[in-house]
């Protein structure tokens, strides 16, 4: 009788054991297929949902690397009509750019695409330059004016972090 017990125990153990490791790649096989769908990277220009896409389109992407920070430079145009009160936006035109840090802008100057009264005045702003297109074929730069990032509502959610305070400034 003891027997029949205990080898009724021992298979009882070994389905146990089965079962688990069954289970067990089974779900190491599903999160497996999982984390591959979810990070199937599509790196088409199409596309553009990762910094290093961004970084690759930049115009100079290695100046702007070095010197500055890649951008998506996005341009609309807006109308505003009085009678009656109207207002209209363009479609949206997106495009690769780049913004240089204030320390950097002698790349500008060197080049002889900015000249010393448009550093003044960018300067007296305290702003700094960014640039779409190549620097080689006619850029087109602008002094642009950088937010406050602590009014930037995508850093103050709970359980975020903001941007680390070297990347901050421009």
């Amino acid at each position: 009788m003891k027997r029949k017990s205990s080898s009724v125990s021992s298979k009882s153990g070994a389905f146990n054991y089965t079962s688990l490791a069954i289970l067990s790649g089974v779900f190491i096989l599903g999160v497996g297929v999982g984390i591959a769908f979810t990070t199937n990277a599509n790196l088409s220009t199409a596309n553009v949902a990762s910094r290093e896409v961004i970084d690759r389109t930049a115009p100079n992407p290695d100046i702007c690397a070095q010197y500055g920070a890649s951008a998506i430079v996005t341009e609309t145009r807006t109308f505003v009509t009085l009678n009656p009160f109207t207002v209209y936006v363009t479609q949206p035109r997106m495009e690769p750019g780049c913004v240089l840090r204030s320390n950097n802008w002698a790349i500008l100057e060197s080049r002889k695409l900015v000249n010393g009264e448009q550093v003044r005045q960018c300067k007296n702003r305290m702003n700094t330059f960014g640039f779409t297109n190549n620097l080689e074929n006619s850029p087109k730069i602008d002094c642009l004016y950088q937010t406050d990032t602590d009014k930037n509502r995508f850093f103050n959610q709970p359980g975020t972090a903001g941007p680390a305070p070297e990347t901050d400034q421009f």
